[in-house]
């Protein structure tokens, strides 16, 4: 791992490494931010997140205002890229910012030419985690949480791995991707025209087809510009009453897609894994 840049927050440490990736087969960045007294004596369990569409590593860390209550609760926090990215990696020919770079939709592409690098899935569940428990300060207990498209990443990752995350969050996420033009866009460019393959990258029918155990908590504002067309959360709700699966969804009157919505919950959000990874 290669060390970008250091950061001094609340006590504790903001870091950014670039590493090889196997799974994305290019050098992939990422956040850890490390609470005070994170050590190989006393590691710290972990909030993985998931950025949204055009994000990379930093727009959670520099505008969502975690850092504080993970330092008091002694909680790391990991923040990915949103798609693999360098020379050699595709990117989609108009240059639009739904799709290709920043853009990676957080499933494992099996298409020409995105399964070369588009690895999304593997790399945020299985190598990411591993060289984050190798390298720093952490234990294996997990949370997993995300924005837009990363909240379908991070539902879809929870969901599919109740064994390896404890609790799963949400803000404003692309909940039935099969039924909306970004969902629709993206995976039968990564995935091909097979809805069968399409149904394992989808939150709402993944709920749908069982029970689920792990706990889920989604947020959504009324005045999000793309809730209607683009992020659908009141499928998740049917999913969950079909399934029986315990789903807390919170809808707050006048909030919209932007960050600003995230910080004024994102302690709420903190607090829900806290108590689940055993601290508080």
């Amino acid at each position: 791992m290669e060390l970008i840049s250091e950061n001094r927050a609340f006590g504790g440490r903001h870091l950014r490494y670039t590493h090889d990736a196997k799974s994305t087969n290019c050098s992939m960045t990422f956040a850890i931010y490390l609470p005070p007294f994170a050590s190989a004596e006393k590691p710290v369990p972990v909030l993985y997140w998931l950025s949204g569409l055009t994000c990379n590593d930093q727009n959670f860390m520099q505008k969502a205002g975690a850092m504080k209550l993970a330092a008091e609760l002694g909680m790391a926090i990991v923040a990915p890229d949103t798609s693999p990215r360098g020379e050699g990696v595709p990117d989609n020919e108009n240059g639009a910012y739904d799709f290709g770079l920043g853009a990676g939709f957080y499933v494992d592409a099996t298409q020409t030419p995105w399964k070369a690098h588009y690895q999304m899935y593997s790399y945020v569940t299985e190598e990411l985690p591993s060289d984050v428990e190798q390298h720093f300060p952490v234990t294996k207990e997990r949370a997993i949480s995300g924005h837009s498209m990363g909240g379908h990443g991070a539902l879809v990752a929870g969901l599919r791995n109740p064994n390896r995350y404890v609790s799963v969050s949400a803000f404003s996420p692309v909940s039935n991707p099969s039924d909306c033009p970004w969902g629709q866009k993206a995976l039968s460019q990564y995935l091909g025209d097979e809805q069968s393959a399409w149904d394992e990258y989808d939150a709402a029918k993944i709920i749908a087809s069982k029970n689920h155990a792990i706990p889920l908590l989604v947020e959504q504002g009324n005045s999000d510009e793309f809730l209607s067309e683009q992020l659908k959360p009141l499928a998740l709700v049917q999913a969950a009453q079909q399934s029986d699966t315990q789903l807390t969804l919170n809808m707050h009157e006048g909030y919209d897609h932007s960050y600003f919505f995230i910080a004024s919950f994102i302690e709420d959000h903190l607090e829900f894994h806290a108590g689940h990874l055993g601290l508080i």
